[in-house]
């Protein structure tokens, strides 16, 4: 998984730990149960037993989609490619779940918009990330994949304005979506896909001149000041 939000006490750590692929969040430690053994789970505790259940099935197709991008053979490649969409649609399942049990779990709101974006419901993932960043406005992971979804639906000025959002006050995320836009050019430079070769050019100077700014910068941010020493 390309991260992991590890349990301190029984506390989340929703901190920006992510890297190639994956989604803001992690598992959650489960909670102990209160009085006698016997007492039925709450739907609470059966949200949360749904959601690191997505949680793990959403490592294993990641793990899968990755293994798949590494094949040189088209047929090895489609059949991972197979197994990574059986596991996020699961995923999805355990994450849906999981909200309709506890509608105020953001981090299951945000697992339901990514594995939809990764089945290609772009519409369906937006939706999701809205609902997350309703319920937490600062939730940097949300607003970094929902930058990814405007992508796929090539809408470009709000994929800047998810990047501006997250420069400010998170450059790790901020520069992971870049990196997204960075493959987003070359990708439509040869197959335009709908977009119009002059703003294809136009968003390509953008982001080469945020990736300059970024640059230009990055000894100002703590990670870039911990660098230096």
């Amino acid at each position: 998984m390309r991260f992991i939000f590890k349990p301190v006490a029984m506390t989340l750590l929703l901190a920006a730990a992510c890297t190639a692929y994956g989604a803001g969040g992690g598992e959650m430690p489960s909670r102990p149960m209160g009085g006698m053994s016997s007492s039925a789970p709450t739907p609470e505790d059966q949200a949360l037993s749904s959601y690191n259940a997505g949680v793990r099935d959403v490592e294993k197709a990641d793990d899968l989609a990755a293994d798949a991008a590494r094949q040189t053979d088209a047929s090895r490649q489609a059949k991972g490619l197979g197994k990574a969409k059986d596991k996020y649609s699961r995923a999805l399942k355990e994450f849906t779940h999981a909200t309709n049990l506890n509608a105020s779990m953001y981090q299951a709101w945000n697992y339901v918009g990514y594995t939809n974006r990764k089945l290609g419901n772009y519409d369906a993932a937006l939706t999701a990330y809205d609902h997350a960043l309703r319920l937490k406005p600062d939730y940097a992971e949300a607003i970094e994949y929902r930058g990814h979804a405007y992508l796929g639906l090539n809408r470009l000025n709000e994929a800047k304005d998810a990047y501006l959002a997250l420069f400010g006050g998170n450059r790790k995320l901020a520069a992971q979506l870049l990196t997204a836009m960075q493959a987003w050019v070359g990708d439509h430079r040869s197959n335009p896909a709908g977009v119009e070769a002059p703003a294809v050019e136009a968003f390509a100077s953008w982001v080469s001149e945020r990736s300059a700014i970024a640059s230009q910068t990055a000894s100002l941010t703590r990670e870039g000041a911990s660098a230096r020493w």
